[in-house]
């Protein structure tokens, strides 16, 4: 979420077009505009929310950069707590919503989540772009919005070219990112896939592997 890496954006003293929401939504964090923003058309959006609710598990509804939920549960702050944001309460989210949603999420165990993805991955094929980010989390968006989709909209807009890109992914939500990107990086820790797709491995996140990537690459530079 946008309001989400706000304050490490703001700490950085960073102030270039930020992308977010796995690419549907990039702003600029100086005037809080949104520069590109592809949300999900809502008759897709209500259909996806039927077959992650009737399947029984939890789901977020995103909408101008707020988060919103049917009911506060364990589920609910797995997102809030981890991102940092309020979660608004509104019962049913298939009849609350009524814009097109930035996002959807569904929250649960791991495995089921492997299991839903796989059926609903080919049922909405070509209608949605279905993918995990972390392991309990399942994401929902437009099917032309993925995160190298946004940083290649970024590079048209301050000049750069995807060979002179390097990417840094660990989830599988990280797979385009790294296709699009002419030098493509993976967490010691990072999905199997991703790990494949990489031109090197740094250590873990746990390791702050990206730090020392940059600190090595500012080294080289000076």
């Amino acid at each position: 979420m946008f309001q989400s890496v706000l304050p490490f954006l703001r700490a950085a003293k960073l102030d270039d077009p930020v992308v977010c929401y796995q690419g549907a939504l990039v702003a600029d964090p100086l005037s809080g505009d949104f520069l590109r923003h592809v949300p999900i058309p809502l008759p897709a959006a209500r259909e996806a929310m039927d077959a992650v609710i009737e399947a029984g598990f939890h789901l977020n509804a995103y909408v101008d950069d707020e988060l919103y939920v049917a009911a506060e549960t364990p589920e609910a702050h797995a997102y809030a707590d981890l991102n940092k944001v309020e979660m608004h309460v509104v019962g049913d989210l298939r009849v609350w919503l009524h814009d097109d949603p930035t996002k959807l999420v569904a929250v649960g165990d791991p495995e089921a989540l492997d299991e839903l993805e796989a059926v609903l991955k080919p049922r909405f094929a070509g209608s949605l772009f279905v993918s995990k980010s972390l392991p309990h989390f399942l994401e929902f968006a437009h099917p032309d919005v993925n995160k190298g989709a946004g940083l290649a909209f970024v590079a048209e807009r301050l000049g750069f070219t995807a060979a002179q890109t390097v990417a840094c992914g660990d989830g599988e939500n990280d797979r385009e990112l790294l296709d699009w990107a002419g030098f493509g990086v993976a967490v010691a820790n990072a999905h199997e896939d991703i790990l494949r797709r990489a031109d090197l491995v740094i250590p873990a996140v746990t390791e702050e592997g990206v730090a020392s990537l940059l600190e090595a690459y500012v080294e080289s530079r000076a």
